[in-house]
């Protein structure tokens, strides 16, 4: 038993919405499916636990329904942040050899890495990810591994995902006392892109935006590396909380309502369609038209690609998406939101099918679960990566490039 846990693997997504909880088999073959859970979320709000123990219960109820059907318990697992307080950054650094070449060792990459990431950041800020984008040798760009070559200047642009250290904390804490040890944390959208984005759109340029409950998480990839991660803080939550408050009904009743006769186009909806809408305080439902939902979630739709857009265009990103959007989550579900994006980002966007394990139930292969699935992929090729790299720093190093393009 023991060497089987050594071929499985976990991966534990606490969202704003839902819970889940993956496992997977590494086979000779590849990943095969061995079990889910899926539990309401609750103490969890835009990606941040708010309540430790309603998170903890949340997470106990969707590693329990895997566990039953894997037939073992889970002990480890590999951990998604997400939520407002993520902030990317590029940076760059370098170091000089001498006025003669010479030979490129991993300590001189460690050393020119150290001073790429030597930034001042907040007392309370702790890097996620340090993600390599490119060496420079002698002023020659482009380098994606400088082991044993010849410079007399090493340089590297590297960018990092760094993350308020108490809410991911707060996370490996409500992990762990669902009695699941935590072996890693993972940046959501980049173990996404695993499971949705192409190779070639890594190299061309693509932002993928992750539209989840409580936020919107975005990265671009650029020449195959990690160029850009951001948070937008409007998520499908805010557009059921408007849904709520426009219509005067519970929100867990707008939240039906948006799943069932949502669009946020509004002149796409028939003017003569009506909508039963219960009443809170015990008063009786009414009819309203659905016209006049679309009139509610078309202004919230176009106000996240235009506050998405401006983020892409300030950090010089929206130019290098050239391959377009691509959009996963369960709020990119909502018909019509695909058509604002087109229209506000004025860019190619596709709705995302994340990649499926081999005999996996077919109610997952649907975008709301791209990142939980991603996550399973992220966390066999950096198994990968250590295996074939024994050497603490080249293990390091092959880690940090887990970001780029197969």
């Amino acid at each position: 038993m023991a060497n089987q846990y050594e071929h499985l693997l976990t991966a534990i997504d606490v969202g704003s919405a839902k819970t889940c909880a993956l496992v997977a088999e590494i086979t000779d073959n590849g990943l095969r499916y061995r079990g889910h859970g899926v539990a309401e979320s609750r103490g969890t709000r835009k990606g941040v636990i708010v309540e430790l123990e309603k998170a903890v219960g949340s997470i106990q109820k969707a590693v329990e329904q895997a566990e039953d059907l894997l037939g073992a318990p889970i002990e480890r697992a590999l951990v998604g942040v997400s939520g407002s307080h993520i902030r990317g950054l590029n940076s760059h650094g370098g170091i000089t050899f001498g006025t003669r070449a010479r030979e490129i060792s991993r300590e001189e990459i460690r050393a020119a890495v150290d001073k790429a990431r030597a930034v001042s950041l907040p007392s309370d800020r702790e890097i996620l990810h340090l993600l390599p984008q490119e060496f420079i040798l002698d002023e020659q760009a482009g380098v994606h591994d400088p082991l044993g070559m010849m410079a007399m200047r090493l340089e590297v642009r590297v960018h990092m995902v760094t993350a308020a250290a108490s809410a991911t904390q707060n996370v490996v804490t409500a992990v762990n006392k669902a009695g699941v040890h935590v072996d890693g944390t993972v940046f959501e959208p980049l173990a996404c892109a695993d499971s949705v984005l192409r190779a070639d759109e890594r190299e061309l340029g693509v932002c993928l935006i992750d539209l989840g409950a409580g936020s919107t998480n975005i990265i671009v990839f650029q020449d195959g590396a990690v160029a850009h991660t951001a948070v937008i803080p409007i998520g499908g939550d805010h557009f059921t909380s408007d849904l709520s408050v426009g219509l005067c009904t519970p929100v867990s009743e707008a939240e039906k309502i948006k799943r069932l006769y949502g669009h946020a186009i509004a002149t796409l909806i028939p003017e003569g369609n009506e909508v039963e809408v219960p009443s809170v305080g015990g008063r009786p439902s009414r009819l309203l038209s659905q016209r006049m939902m679309g009139e509610i979630l078309e202004p919230r739709a176009r106000e996240l690609f235009e506050m998405l857009r401006d983020n892409l265009r300030h950090a010089g990103m929206l130019e290098l998406c050239v391959t377009g959007m691509v959009f996963s989550g369960g709020g990119s579900r909502l018909p019509g939101i695909l058509d604002i994006a087109d229209s506000v980002l004025r860019r190619p966007v596709r709705l995302s099918w994340p990649t499926p394990l081999a005999k996996m139930p077919s109610e997952l292969a649907e975008p709301e679960f791209a990142t939980v699935l991603g996550m399973v992929f992220y966390g066999h090729r950096a198994r990968i990566a250590r295996g074939f790299h024994d050497e603490r720093w080249s293990s390091r190093l092959k880690s940090m490039f887990v970001g780029k393009g197969a």
